[in-house]
This record gives C-alpha cells, sequence and structure tokens, in this order.
C-alpha cells in the first residue's frame, strides 16, 4: 500500500504533477491539431496564444477571489477547470471552437499558476526555497515525460483520434485532482494574506524582470515549436519525442540547477540564462537543419528553468504579506506583452520567421541588463543594487 506524508509540500508536490499532465497534453497536441484540423497559419495561431493569455493578464483578481475561498481551494478549482478546457479541446476543431475552449483551459491554468507560485513562497522557507522549485521542475517533467511517453504511442502506434486524446487526459486529470481534494487536509496559513491590489515602489526591479520574462517566453512557446512544425515538418510523434528530451533533461538536472541557483545567487543565475537566450534566439532566426534546431529547442528549454531565481528573488526582498498579492500581479504583468506579443507578431511571422527571434534576442538583451542590478544579497531594503559600474571595465 502507498503511503506519503500529507503535508504541504507534498500536497504542492502532487499538485506541481496533476498540471503539467493535463496541460502537455494540450500543448504537445496543438500545433499539429491547429494546422492538421483547422487549418491555421501564423496568424490564427498568434491570435490563439493571445486568447490563452488573456486570463493571465487578469491573474490579478484572483485576490479578489480570496475573499470568498481559500487559496488552496482554489488551486484544486483551477486544476479542475483546466481539466474540462483541455477534454473539451478536440471536439470543436474550428477556429472559434479552438479559441473559446482554449479561454477555458487557460483560466484554470493561470489562476492555478498564481496561487500555486503564492502557496509555494509562503509555505516553504527562505533557505530551501530555490532548491524546491528544482524539485518541483523536477516532478513537472516527469508529468510531461508520462503525457509526452504515453501521447506518442497513442497517436503513432494505436492511432488514437485527437478528440478521444484530448477526452482521455481531462478526465485521468479531473480525477487526480479529485484524490487531491479528498486526501488532504485545509491547511492554515503561516501569515494572513492582504486581499487588496498592492503595487510597491521597491519591487519594480521584480515586475520589471517579470515583464521582459513574460515578453520573451511567449516568442519560445508560441513560435519555437511553430517553427518545427510549419518549417521542417515535425509529426506529432516528432514534437512528443523533442518534448520528452526536454524533461528527460529537466527531470535529470532542475533539483540540481535550483541548488546552483541557491549557492551562486540570482543575479549570477539570471545573467547566464539571459547571455544563453540572447544567442539562441539569434541562431533560431538563422536555422535552417532540423537537427540543429531541435538542440536549440532543448537547450532553450532548459536556460528557462534558470527563471526560478525571479521567483527567489522576490521572495527574499518581500513582506511575507504581500505574496499572495503580488503573485497575481506578478501574472498580470507577465501577460501584459503575452496578450499583444503573439497575435502582433503572427503577423511579421508571415513576413520573416526570423525577423520573430530577433526581436526576442531584444527582450532578452532588456533582460540582462536588468539583471545587472539584483544585489549579491538581496533582502528587505536591499532590493536593488545601481552600482553597474562593478561590471564594467574601468577606466582614467
Amino acid at each position: 500500500m502507498i503511503t506519503f506524508e500529507r503535508n504541504k509540500e507534498t500536497f504542492l508536490l502532487i499538485s506541481a504533477f496533476i498540471m503539467p499532465l493535463i496541460f502537455s497534453v494540450w500543448m504537445v497536441l496543438l500545433n499539429n491539431f491547429v494546422v492538421e484540423k483547422a487549418n491555421f497559419t501564423g496568424k490564427e495561431i498568434g491570435f490563439l496564444q493571445s486568447i490563452r493569455e488573456i486570463p493571465g493578464f487578469l491573474a490579478f483578481t484572483a485576490i479578489y477571489l480570496l475573499l470568498f475561498i481559500k487559496e488552496q481551494s482554489l488551486a484544486i478549482l483551477s486544476l479542475l477547470i483546466t481539466c474540462i478546457g483541455v477534454a473539451l479541446t478536440g471536439m470543436f476543431p474550428t477556429e472559434y471552437g479552438l479559441y473559446l475552449t482554449t479561454l477555458v483551459m487557460s483560466i484554470g491554468f493561470h489562476y492555478f499558476e498564481t496561487v500555486n507560485q503564492s502557496l509555494t513562497l509562503q509555505w516553504i522557507d527562505k533557505g530551501k526555497t530555490a532548491h524546491f522549485l528544482g524539485q518541483l521542475l523536477s516532478v513537472r517533467s516527469v508529468a510531461s515525460l508520462l503525457a509526452y511517453s504515453a501521447i506518442w504511442w497513442m497517436m503513432s502506434v494505436d492511432n488514437w483520434e485527437f478528440k478521444d486524446v484530448y477526452l482521455f487526459w481531462g478526465i485521468v486529470a479531473a480525477i487526480f485532482t479529485l484524490f487531491l481534494f479528498l486526501a488532504f487536509p485545509e491547511f492554515e496559513q503561516p501569515h494572513e494574506q492582504k486581499k487588496s491590489l498592492i503595487l510597491r515602489k521597491r519591487y519594480w526591479l521584480f515586475y520589471a524582470l517579470t515583464f521582459f520574462s513574460g515578453a520573451r517566453r511567449q516568442i519560445f512557446i508560441v513560435f519555437a515549436g511553430f517553427l518545427m512544425v510549419q518549417k521542417f515538418g515535425y509529426s506529432v510523434a516528432d514534437v512528443s519525442t523533442l518534448f520528452i528530451i526536454n524533461y528527460v533533461f529537466n527531470w535529470a538536472f532542475a533539483a540540481k540547477i535550483g541548488k546552483w541557483v541557491g549557492r551562486v545567487g540570482e543575479r549570477k543565475a539570471l545573467t547566464f540564462e539571459y547571455v544563453g537566450l540572447i544567442i539562441l534566439f539569434i541562431a533560431y532566426g538563422l536555422v535552417e537543419n532540423s537537427t540543429v534546431a531541435a538542440a536549440l529547442y532543448v537547450i532553450d528549454h532548459l536556460l528557462f528553468s534558470l527563471a526560478i531565481a525571479i521567483k527567489t528573488y522576490f521572495q527574499k526582498i518581500a513582506d511575507e504579506k504581500d505574496i499572495a498579492s503580488t503573485a497575481g500581479v506578478s501574472f498580470t504583468i507577465n501577460h501584459v506583452a503575452a496578450v499583444v506579443i503573439p497575435a502582433a507578431l503572427g503577423f511579421i511571422w508571415l513576413i520573416s520567421h526570423s525577423v520573430v527571434f530577433f526581436i526576442g534576442a531584444s527582450f532578452a538583451l532588456c533582460s540582462l541588463l536588468l539583471a545587472f542590478l539584483i544585489p549579491a544579497k538581496p533582502d528587505v531594503g536591499n532590493e536593488v543594487d545601481f552600482a553597474i559600474a562593478k561590471i564594467l571595465p574601468r577606466t582614467k
């Protein structure tokens, strides 16, 4: 008989397993589904991804829902809504049908991610957060590996229809969510959270890092995968294989990456990430070989693991009562650009896909400049270090 501790850490780990399990199904099938069944071009996929980000833009409203429902309960409800959205996706293979099911799925996804981030930063000790976030990434990777491996088998060996795959996994994830609801007690919060919208001047660097993180991540999520299907002709099995490789790397290295971030600090970790992303986005714009493109995709995905440093930076500088509110605000800021960028760059994609990725490199450069402002030891009252001259060559 399988036993486990019914504590906060286990709740976070199990919920971190369920969400990527169901979201990975939606993600890995999406590009092939919209191309093969709905005849999408770059314009339509851009609009769909912009619609997907609207609930993320409205994530700040989660704080008002907490007036009526506990954060833990909202996390479970959000998981269930995500399952429903994914289960229905295959039944509506039209442009507007996909827009509607994507919106439902996205409401659940973004509210969950907002509340889950808040609970993690509240429940986990600051000294352990980077490592625990790495563990969460590993668990997410295992869930994604399970989803991608199963989909590869279902689509390439058993020849399942898209709609059957979406429905099957929507039901499976809903059953797991019901287990999460029944198996765990309602935990007490260590600090009563403020139930109002909070914007603090001293958090401005966190807001800026979050904004550019959202902007460049959209280019990776929306257009890097679309490049594989449209330009290089990747099948569902090919895309699934690529995702499996990504998550094998995450599973193997995410916890180690978390420890490394905790050891070297947020400034060095994010500087390494952003320099790497600048190089990768430029390479995306120039690549003509499908194997090289696949290698870039894997490296790109691994580098994004370092973004946990933005969360640990905020945890160190934040008032503990601001975490829930700021989690919602940060998701909204993260998605300000995300709502506009996919649709806008979808039109640019029709002219030149290279320009789309060069724009991504410029976003990564902005993030790099901001990372230089993170103090070596961030804390309350030590949120920003303006001594950029420290990293530049001295001149007489």
